[in-house]
């Protein structure tokens, strides 16, 4: 049981990312591939904040302002040099290795004896309940905030960046001006998921990142799927099947791991697993026709 609870635990720190990367690949349709550094700058921040005795809902604001300026710099290079988006995150994403190196000072650092965010909470005898009780109270906070963000006339016309660029040029709207800020937020995001994981695992890795965004496209992408499948039109909604399928996903990798597949494939589950959610509306589209 344990097992499952800390699938499920993952898949509630991984939400916030999906959160940003449903922004970014849905709302403004940029394949955002920061989201590997900004998750482990939020981690690595979270880490040497905590180590310095810093309070963990003090450490919020600044790991949300350095995703949020790694976000900007993608957005910056794309829209002010013309670069291609997926380009320009990787070059955002290549340098954010080296300076998260610098900054964390060595290859990983242990938080045992740290008193992180999960460790306030004591409702509970067993600690998995009290940690995804922790969880569920901020990813709610945050889906809250995000929902009203894309409910107001700004997240509207954000959300119109992405549907029509030309029309929303037209109604006097910066659109670069909008995907700056979009990626800037879509990355906060992603470095609140590092800041959430690097306190569930009590460590942080620099090497925790690689990868991760397919764990996100993978949880957006079931997202999608059911969005599609029950028809969404709210928004609040569309967030919140979003935020089921990062944890439906780290389910499917628990359950993968409990059947006795070697965890050295797992990251070969991961990219199979996430072709076919891709795939298969596709096929069945070819089918049809």
């Amino acid at each position: 049981m344990d097992f499952y609870i800390t699938a499920i635990m993952l898949g509630l720190c991984l939400s916030s990312m999906s959160l940003g990367i449903f922004i970014s690949m849905k709302i403004f349709n940029i394949p955002d591939i920061t989201t590997d550094g900004s998750y482990t700058l939020g981690a690595v921040v979270t880490a040497i904040l905590l180590t310095a005795h810093w309070h963990a809902a003090a450490i919020i604001p600044v790991v949300m302002a350095c995703g949020a300026v790694a976000g900007s710099l993608t957005a910056l290079i794309h829209t002010r040099l013309k670069i291609d988006a997926l380009l320009a995150g990787i070059l955002v994403m290549t340098g954010l290795y080296s300076i998260n190196l610098i900054v964390l000072g060595r290859s990983n650092v242990p938080l045992i004896n740290v008193s992180t965010l999960f460790s306030k909470i004591h409702f509970f005898s067993n600690q998995g309940y009290n940690d995804a009780l922790a969880a569920l109270l901020f990813i709610g906070i945050i889906l809250c905030i995000v929902t009203f963000i894309l409910k107001t006339d700004f997240g509207i016309a954000m959300r119109a960046t992405g549907d029509s660029p030309s029309m929303t040029r037209s109604l006097g709207v910066n659109t670069n001006t909008m995907k700056i800020i979009g990626l800037a937020i879509a990355n906060s995001l992603t470095a609140l998921s590092g800041y959430l994981v690097a306190q569930y695992q009590n460590f942080t890795d620099i090497n925790m990142g690689i990868g991760i965004v397919i764990t996100g496209l993978g949880s957006v992408l079931i997202g999608d799927a059911l969005i599609s499948w029950w028809k969404i039109r709210s928004i609040l909604w569309q967030l919140v099947v979003v935020l089921c399928g990062s944890i439906i996903f780290q389910m499917v990798l628990a359950v993968t791991l409990s059947v006795g597949v070697d965890p050295n494939l797992l990251k070969l589950v991961t990219a199979i697993f996430v072709l076919l959610i891709v795939s298969i509306p596709r096929l069945k589209l070819n089918l049809r026709q």
